[in-house]
């Protein structure tokens, strides 16, 4: 296949923290009040916790694999490049990177990439494709790791080192699987491993603004037999798609000085009765179900005066596609329904919407197929194991991988190490854990290169 040039989050709790999931089971007198949509969401939602049924599923796993030659080469590669990898993850966290401003890391992994022998491609959006031809007559494999950041470009992003935890921003989401990615590629070339199919190593732009990159390679590129996104922390596979709506409701008025104000509409009023309103809905939590989040609050100038406009945001979660277009209905009903109670002005303005992959019941033929099972075990071979009382696999995701998911590629999501506080200025990473996650990626390019097949069931209870 021709590549063009326009042609791929679970976070780790610190210890000795200790994640708690919380499961809100709704009463009768709140089911009354829900929207028909959303009882029925949330029916097949309980319905899947409460199931617990065995499931058999295949894998494509052979752990004779890790007595061949050449594998066993790589994966020394791999344990013995341990430092410099460590010292290439921290050189590339310490480079600017946030979103839309991911030029510097780009064009070091583009070198990189063509250092090893890659034919590589940068397309108009800053994508950097890297493709490790196969021999012919095998599966196309997409690796995919985001290189941007959420921090803005004045940040010091300077890495400190404490033992083996490694603390700043962007450490572990995401600069970690871009090194991951590129320690994988040289032990497949220093072990001289050969697979039949096409190794497509994407580093992408834009995740962290919706997974825009991963979008756009999709759109311009040949569609892959199997997407892997290298992106959370080690922990269970997720093979699901998280939907996710960023929505801006905007209020707008004729405004007033402060003198003359008193009994005059204000959009002030309005907002924040739309916002107690959506806080107050009621609907089942993640995994299953939904979250929403207002993370801004915008508006006015001055102290004096009503404010001509007047703004929030909302973002909106849910695996579940009935459960996350109704909640998105239901918000902009309340906000609508605020601004005629105050008579002000409203406009709404869609930011994105990437669209939810199904729940675990909706998901059951991607559970299936042997992709996911097969980093489940590799995971348990490699002594990789969940956190007590969390599942192997999770229907659900928000990285890279739902690119894949919502178009019926079969994807999955897969650690990048252990660590914490993503997306704030206290990140930190293990560095020893990069270790098994390298691992991890360098077996499943091995396992599925040459071809995508059935070597055994595995029984889940």
């Amino acid at each position: 296949m021709t590549y063009s040039a326009d042609a791929m989050h679970t976070e780790t709790p610190r210890p000795p923290s200790s994640a708690r999931v919380l499961h809100l089971i709704p009463s009768a007198q709140m089911l009354r009040r829900l929207p028909c949509t959303l009882i029925l969401s949330l029916a097949a939602s309980l319905a899947c916790v409460n199931a617990g049924a065995q499931g058999t599923y295949p894998t494509s796993w052979d752990a004779a694999v890790m007595r061949r030659a050449d594998v066993r080469a790589a994966i020394a590669h791999v344990e013995q490049g341990m430092p410099s990898h460590i010292e290439e993850w921290i050189r590339i966290a310490e480079m600017p990177g946030k979103s839309r401003s991911e030029a510097r890391r780009a064009a070091y992994v583009q070198k990189a990439m063509e250092a090893e022998g890659l034919r590589v491609s940068v397309d108009s959006i800053g994508n950097v494709t890297g493709v490790r031809a196969g021999s012919g007559g095998g599966p196309t494999v997409v690796f995919a790791a985001h290189m941007d950041i959420v921090h803005a470009l004045d940040t010091d992003l300077r890495v400190r080192r404490a033992g083996d935890t490694l603390h700043g921003p962007g450490i572990f989401d995401n600069s970690a699987s871009v090194a991951n990615m590129l320690a994988t590629i040289r032990a497949l070339n220093a072990a001289k491993i050969r697979t039949k199919g096409n190794l497509v190593f994407v580093a992408t732009v834009q995740e962290e603004l919706g997974l825009r990159g991963m979008t756009h390679w999709f759109e311009h590129n040949p569609k892959p037999d199997l997407l892997i996104s290298m992106d959370g922390g080690l922990g269970p596979i997720n093979y699901g798609a998280l939907g996710i709506y960023w929505t801006k409701y905007v209020f707008t008025s004729m405004g007033s000085h402060t003198v003359t104000s008193r009994g005059k509409p204000t959009p002030v009023k309005a907002l924040s009765d739309a916002i107690q309103h959506i806080y107050a809905l009621k609907f089942p939590a993640l995994p299953e179900g939904a979250v929403i989040n207002v993370g801004q609050v915008h508006g006015g100038v001055i102290y004096n005066g009503i404010p001509q406009e007047l703004y929030f945001t909302v973002d909106l979660r849910s695996p579940d596609p009935i459960l996350l277009d109704s909640l998105d209905r239901t918000i902009g009903r309340l906000v609508q329904e605020a601004a005629t109670k105050e008579k002000v002005g409203v406009r709404i303005e869609v930011e994105q919407k990437n669209q939810a992959g199904g729940t675990t019941a909706q998901l059951e033929g991607a559970r299936r197929h042997p992709l996911v099972q097969t980093a489940v075990d590799i995971q348990t071979s490699l002594g990789i194991v969940p956190l007590p009382g969390a599942p192997e696999a999770l229907a659900t995701g928000s990285t890279d991988g739902n690119v894949g998911v919502v178009r019926g590629v079969p994807s999955i999501a897969i650690g990048r190490s252990k660590g914490g506080n993503q997306h704030t200025l206290t990140e930190w990473a293990d560095a020893p854990s990069a270790l098994p996650a390298t691992k991890l990626v360098l077996l499943l390019a091995v396992t599925f290169g040459d071809g995508i097949r059935t070597v055994s069931q595995t029984v889940i209870p």
